[in-house]
């Protein structure tokens, strides 16, 4: 039988490209006859996405391949347009390269009988690029690095906007979004929705593709979103295919501080730490990093914390309290960046004050750490709703705040979240590690993503 290549556009972000990779092991794993070539746009400059695409190309030959387009340069847009517009913009002037490397794919394999191309799998944000499937009779996959919910969102945007196309209003009643058991508040929609700068309308963009793709992958599990899965399932949407948690397992690192990290965590008691950190993107200025600490010193709990600061501040120590480390010295660490899968594996952790990234969430899940919300950015809000209003499975700090207001969460705030996280005996601790159990076995033979996996890859090549 003839191998079967997957062509893959992911994002060029460090958590888009991560799940992106980890998944087409999965496929591979499944399936030994699956190939897959990732092509690779470049974005600005990022130390630790450029490590991480370098790492990739010292892979075997089997399996995976990349191909690394050329750096096109970004488009011009006014510095106030949004970010989703900038993303917007970028991937359309990808659109001629991309078909291009497909086009070259497709040819070749075209002309060996050992290998047929089976089709596109696009990273949401990539979802116009299903153009480039149908030019070359291919099927699409749009592949989803956030949650159920998201993509009930993203099947909502389209109605809404040919009942209403203008953009969201603070004001706006609640939304009745499919895959939420309840109506959706508009505080907790993304900022994107709200944006006048573009960001409404690439969200729309994206959004209006979807239906048609051949099937939408979600880096999610059954026993995670069973209602929202269940309700993508009536036949008027393309098939939805849950196959996470797809999670890194061997961990991210680039730098010589996991030493320092993590001899420190093994010298403090089990269930002991509350680890902060706020990926990639997540920094604060110098009025909440004050707050922080007093928060995390008024607490008496043990702390990690991942600190990083906004510009044109560049030392974080400067921003604390007078005499902060001094108090806290062998009770708390501050660092710029940690090894978050390795620290949330780690027996010392208690519990976790995260931006609510999907990818932060699943592994929090996976190694039953519970969370405290504080989303920041793109879709954090949404999520931090759904798991604690709808799944009850994370400590409620804030459901709205937003990174680029002027809001300080107060330090009396930040004790009692973390209080309420480091309880022992609470009723989310004990759900969230009943959580983590479900979502080890759904990724094992017989488990739901383990099966759902396996119909994925029966739809996209068949008996062919």
């Amino acid at each position: 039988m003839k191998k079967v290549e997957l062509i893959f556009v992911p994002t060029p972000g460090i958590g888009h490209l991560v799940s992106t990779v980890e998944f087409a092991k999965l496929l591979i794993d499944h399936n030994d006859r699956i190939r897959v070539t990732i092509i690779s746009m470049k974005w600005f400059p990022d130390a630790a996405l450029d490590a991480y695409t370098k790492s990739l190309t010292a892979l075997p030959p089997d399996g995976i391949q990349l191909i690394d387009l050329p750096r096109v340069d970004p488009p011009s847009l006014a510095p106030w347009k949004s970010a989703e517009s900038v993303i917007d913009a970028f991937i359309k002037c990808y659109i001629p390269p991309v078909r291009n490397a497909v086009r070259d794919i497709v040819s070749m394999k075209c002309s060996s009988d050992e290998t047929r191309v089976a089709g596109l799998v696009l990273d949401l944000f990539c979802s116009p690029m299903v153009d480039i499937a149908t030019d070359f009779y291919l099927p699409s996959y749009i592949f989803i690095t956030s949650n159920a919910a998201f993509l009930g969102l993203m099947f909502y945007l389209p109605t809404r906007h040919s009942l209403n196309s203008s953009e969201f209003q603070s004001s706006d009643p609640e939304h009745v979004i499919p895959g939420f058991v309840n109506p959706v508040p508009t505080y907790v929609l993304p900022s994107a929705v709200f944006s006048k700068d573009g960001g409404y309308a690439a969200y729309v963009k994206v959004a209006e593709r979807f239906k048609d793709a051949k099937g939408i992958i979600i880096n999610t599990f059954e026993e995670v979103e069973h209602y929202a899965l269940n309700c993508f399932s009536n036949g008027q949407n393309p098939p939805v295919y849950p196959v996470g948690p797809v999670i890194n397992l061997n961990g991210l690192s680039y730098s010589d501080s996991n030493d320092k990290v993590m001899k420190w965590l093994d010298d403090q008691p089990q269930l002991s730490v509350v680890f902060l950190c706020f990926g990639s993107m997540g920094s604060f200025k110098a009025p909440q990093v004050k707050e922080t600490a007093l928060g995390l010193e008024q607490s008496g709990f043990r702390f990690l914390w991942s600190l990083r600061v906004q510009p044109p501040q560049n030392d974080a120590s400067k921003m604390l309290p007078e005499g902060f480390l001094e108090r806290i010295q062998g009770r708390g660490m501050i660092c710029s960046w940690a090894p978050q899968l390795k620290v949330l594996a780690h027996k010392a952790i208690g519990g976790f004050i995260s931006h609510c990234g999907w990818n932060s969430i699943l592994e929090s899940l996976w190694f039953g750490v519970p969370i405290v919300t504080w989303p920041l950015y793109a879709e954090q809000q949404l999520n931090a709703y759904k798991m604690v209003k709808e799944l009850g499975l994370a400590v409620e700090m804030r459901l709205n705040y937003r990174k680029d207001s002027d809001e300080v969460v107060m330090a009396d705030e930040i004790e009692k979240a973390v209080g309420m996280v480091m309880d022992g005996g609470s009723e989310v601790r004990k759900k969230v590690k009943e959580m983590g159990e479900m979502a080890r076995k759904t990724v094992m033979e017989g488990g739901t993503s383990f099966n759902s996996i396996g119909k994925l890859i029966e739809d996209m090549i068949g008996n062919n």
